[in-house]
């Protein structure tokens, strides 16, 4: 008699991180080239298995941030982006991740971590060009991650976990002009920013600026979501696609 029971998988859990920064007025993603095979060579995004089966998702995120970023859990923003688990995304067997994306201001150069040969920042558009070949599905989680701060940028305050603890209105305005990847008019900008109560609060005396008036210094306040929006512009190759 055949023993015709279904058994289970096995599938792998890994952690992978999409962890975004602003460097020069540019948004950066951080990469690591692969020390080891699968992909032995390629950039990627940092990662790994989880170190045994009592630790949690949440812990593995945290230690690859550690471990990648030198960050702390008090230093950054990070949310769950997804799970992916396609069955082929990984010839090492059924691997399904699951990702995060996380978010701090002035990252330092990163250190490559145990199984990556050196870590770099990117610029987020070079990395979705296509010109760059990231391993296994990294391409898409990467959109996804890109995708979800702009979105995110205009309905939350996520834009000021891109800056320092204390930010002038104009810092705020490169937050949103590098993760949109549009230019906006300072004026209208000032204008929407100052229209969301408690999205950004005064901090005290105002920054010398080289040759300029002082600017003011502001702090992020205590509303999390924002009433009016903050409408991303659609640009040309936008509107002809739609």
């Amino acid at each position: 008699m055949s023993d015709d029971r279904w058994v289970p998988p096995t599938i792998l859990l890994a952690v992978d991180l999409v962890i975004l920064t602003l460097r020069e007025s540019r948004l950066h993603v951080l990469l690591i080239e692969r020390g080891i095979e699968p992909h032995q060579g390629a950039l990627a995004l940092p990662g790994g298995f989880l170190n045994h089966e009592r630790e949690d998702l949440l812990t593995a995120a945290h230690r690859e941030l550690a471990e990648e970023a030198s960050l702390g859990p008090d230093q950054l923003h990070l949310e769950q982006l997804g799970f992916y688990g396609a069955p082929d995304r990984d010839p090492r067997g059924r691997v399904v991740s699951a990702t995060y994306l996380a978010i701090a201001p002035r990252l330092p150069e990163p250190v490559a971590g145990t199984d990556a040969s050196r870590a770099c920042w990117t610029p987020a558009a070079q990395a979705l060009s296509g010109d760059v070949q990231l391993a296994f599905d990294h391409a898409q989680i990467l959109t996804d991650g890109v995708d979800r701060a702009r979105e995110k940028l205009e309905r939350t305050a996520l834009a000021t976990a891109f800056c320092g603890p204390t930010f002038t209105i104009a810092e705020l305005q490169d937050v949103y002009e590098a993760v949109w990847g549009v230019r906006l008019d300072p004026r209208n900008f000032y204008r929407k920013v100052q229209s969301v109560d408690g999205f950004i609060v005064p901090a005290g005396p105002s920054r010398k600026a080289a040759g300029g008036r002082p600017a003011r210094l502001f702090r992020a306040g205590p509303r999390t979501t924002l009433h009016p929006s903050m409408n991303r512009p659609i640009d040309q190759t936008e509107k002809e696609r739609s």
